[in-house]
């Protein structure tokens, strides 16, 4: 009887190995099929995420571009501080180029620029040039600069205006004697 049941047992586990090993293999193939699926789409979506953000960089991004003091009704109760941390001597706001940009361009709330990061504006009078990332504007505003300046500077405001990210490791040349 013991014979019987160690021979029972023996070939109740090789069937059940084989029925299992078949099984398992059906769901590798299934498994492998889907992951390799999912990598071709995630390959297209990331060469679309490329394209769009190359087109935002390259050709540039349609924005608004204003002015602001730094004074406490036009920012919060330390307008010598901005978003980043940077600290600024206020009457010399004009010479330092920084900007402070709308929410849906920072990176944090799902744009493609973040703190520090340099831009270069264009399609306005006098303004063109290469601004430095380092404030954020009221929630309100979308697609907007906002040029940091020394109390005092009238007012301006250019609609035309683009701007793209400057990539300072392709742009720089060191010239030695």
């Amino acid at each position: 009887m013991k014979k019987y049941f160690i021979i029972f047992v023996t070939i109740f586990t090789l069937f059940n190995g084989l029925v299992w090993d078949k099984l398992f293999k059906g769901y590798s193939e299934y498994y492998m099929a889907t992951i390799d699926s999912l990598e071709d789409d995630r390959v297209r979506l990331q060469l679309r995420i490329d394209e769009l953000e190359n087109g935002y960089r390259l050709d540039g991004l349609d924005v608004v571009v204003t002015m602001y003091h730094p004074v406490k009704h036009q920012t919060d109760g330390t307008p010598d501080i901005l978003a980043d941390g940077t600290k600024i001597t206020i009457h010399k706001a004009s010479e330092y180029n920084y900007v402070a940009v709308s929410r849906n361009l920072l990176k944090r709330w799902g744009g493609w620029l973040d703190y520090g990061d340099f831009i270069v504006l264009s399609g306005t009078s006098g303004k063109n040039g290469v601004y430095q990332v380092k404030d954020t504007m009221n929630a309100r505003f979308v697609n907007r600069i906002d040029i940091l300046e020394s109390p005092g500077t009238k007012p301006y405001k250019f609609t035309d205006a683009k701007i793209k990210k400057a990539n300072l490791n392709e742009d720089i040349k060191f010239i030695s004697n």
